[in-house]
């Protein structure tokens, strides 16, 4: 009587799961690198929209504001810079109601001052930053959507001091509570409103 071997057909068997497991892997591999180079693309154009949001936060609140407070009028402040900078900036916001969110309390605004949670509806300004290698430019909006009044001083006199009556004269120095604004901004791709970036800013003027 003939025995048969019991490891007939093993080495197939090996050789199949050999096989199976090494696509499983080259699968997984190929699926981590594909989602690498998609989170890098993704990343990169956020990237791009939060600089570009990052020099309309410096604009508008290094610039603008404060040559706004003190009573010029939006319109005004946007045609000057447009004659000193390539940068577009417009200004959505009419300039009462400009005026009014930078010099009084939310409450007081006047009627069709917008203060929803969303900076490109009804944006107080919008600015337009040109891309490089003829990419299309960012058009980065800004809106403030409430503000805090306290004793803040647009007279250009500084209120200095130790806030107790000071030795020589005996005044006493007020303590310099500013404005506070809660100020929106969204950057985003012209022509792609998928590639933005959002940013909610406390700023005390």
């Amino acid at each position: 009587m003939k025995i048969r071997p019991l490891n007939k057909g093993v080495a197939l068997v090996i050789v199949m799961a050999i096989i199976t497991i090494s696509s499983a892997l080259i699968a997984v591999i190929v699926y981590f690198v594909m989602k690498g180079t998609e989170y890098t693309a993704l990343n990169k154009r956020y990237q791009t929209s939060k600089e570009a949001s990052l020099g309309g936060i410096d604009f508008f609140t290094k610039e603008l504001i404060p040559l706004s407070i003190g009573g010029t009028n939006l319109s005004t402040v946007v045609t000057r810079f447009n004659v000193i900078s390539t940068a577009g900036v417009s200004a959505v916001a009419s300039d009462a109601c400009f005026l009014a969110k930078l010099r009084s309390a939310t409450t007081s605004w006047p009627v069709g001052c917008d203060s929803t949670l969303d900076a490109k509806t009804s944006a107080d300004v919008m600015v337009t930053l040109s891309s490089t290698g003829g990419a299309q430019p960012f058009d980065v909006y800004t809106k403030i959507v409430d503000t805090v009044v306290g004793n803040t001083n647009i007279s250009g006199v500084v209120l200095e001091g130790m806030g107790t009556a000071e030795s020589a004269s005996g005044v006493i120095t007020s303590q310099h509570f500013p404005y506070m604004y809660t100020i929106l901004f969204q950057g985003e791709r012209k022509n792609n409103p998928a590639e933005r970036a959002n940013f909610e800013v406390l700023y005390g003027y």
